[in-house]
């Protein structure tokens, strides 16, 4: 039994390893003033799509691209992970 519950582990850490995390969507970067700069490309098919959204410190979404970069520093670039 013990040797079952052991390979059924195993199995599922596995599995687990083999799933590769998301792609990253685009790219970030904050300039010194604390804007986040978000250039972001949309691929569907043959077709690519690409844009730049900007986030200065006053602007309400802020903070919000902040935590789900998981921090930036000014100066600082990080790949952008998909959005839920």
């Amino acid at each position: 039994m013990r040797r079952r519950v052991a390979l059924t582990v195993l199995a599922t850490v596995g599995a687990a390893r083999a799933q590769s995390p998301p792609l990253p969507i685009g790219t970030a970067r904050m300039e010194p003033d604390g804007t986040i700069v978000l250039d972001l490309v949309a691929r569907q098919g043959g077709t690519v799509g690409h844009g730049r959204l900007t986030y200065p410190p006053s602007h309400p979404d802020h903070a919000m691209i902040l935590r789900h970069l998981g921090g930036l520093r000014p100066g600082e670039v990080k790949p952008v992970p998909p959005f839920p």
